[in-house]
């Protein structure tokens, strides 16, 4: 593992302004995490949890603090430039999938290299190879409707490793699962972080999820709390 950061958060707070209350979400988060650690955002239901993966993932914006990612500010970046380096530098896995009900897994896992201008020949080739690190290429031809919610998830998982990118956020991963399809999904994650040397921080309440990760980090009522 590198000693260089890939997130650094510094000050994060986050609020909400429902009506004429104002509600702070998170309070004043400070992280790091190395490049190529694998790192579980824990704690209670209301705690925090999404919303700080929102703040560090470009996701949405925090009310005050800074974020670098890989070396980079990037709450200083116009709205274009955090697009471009979404799209790019990171990778997202959502607990709904997130898939285009028309496109097959195949299209649905080529969809960020067509965004980034990759030709489609090309696209095919690193789509099918991201397929097949998650088990699915002999499904490349249905749609998400034809595939289980287990086998949609992976799918999602190669369209957020398809163009290599170098932080995976996953909120919640497993969180529609069964647990056979939540550990093949666990496994993955894992095989990523050891073997691709790729950085994941990944939302979960699930205990035994958390400690697949190399660390866990505990939110609670807005704050990290240590353990």
């Amino acid at each position: 593992m590198s000693s260089h950061a890939s997130v650094h958060a510094e000050g994060i707070t986050r609020s909400f302004v429902d009506g004429t209350t104002t509600i702070e979400v998170l309070k004043g988060i400070d992280l790091v995490v190395k490049e190529g650690e694998f790192v579980a955002i824990m704690g209670h239901s209301g705690a925090g949890k999404s919303t700080l993966l929102y703040q560090l993932s470009l996701l949405d914006t925090p009310t005050s603090g800074t974020i670098s990612l890989i070396g980079k500010v990037v709450d200083r970046l116009t709205d274009n430039e955090k697009t471009v380096f979404r799209l790019h530098e990171l990778g997202y896995v959502f607990q709904d999938y997130s898939l285009l009900p028309e496109l097959s897994a195949l299209e649905n896992t080529m969809v960020p290299l067509l965004m980034q201008g990759v030709s489609k020949k090309t696209a095919i080739k690193r789509a099918e190879d991201a397929l097949e690190s998650v088990g699915l290429l002999v499904r490349k031809n249905n749609l998400p409707s034809e595939l289980s919610g287990g086998e949609q998830q992976r799918v999602s998982i190669a369209r957020a490793i398809v163009h290599r990118p170098k932080i995976v956020f996953a909120d919640e991963p497993t969180a529609n699962l069964d647990s056979t399809s939540s550990k093949v999904v666990m496994n993955i994650f894992k095989t990523l972080n050891k073997e691709e040397g790729m950085t994941i921080i990944m939302v979960t309440h699930e205990e035994d999820y958390g400690k697949m990760a190399d660390r866990i980090v505990h939110l609670h009522d807005g704050l990290v709390i240590t353990k």
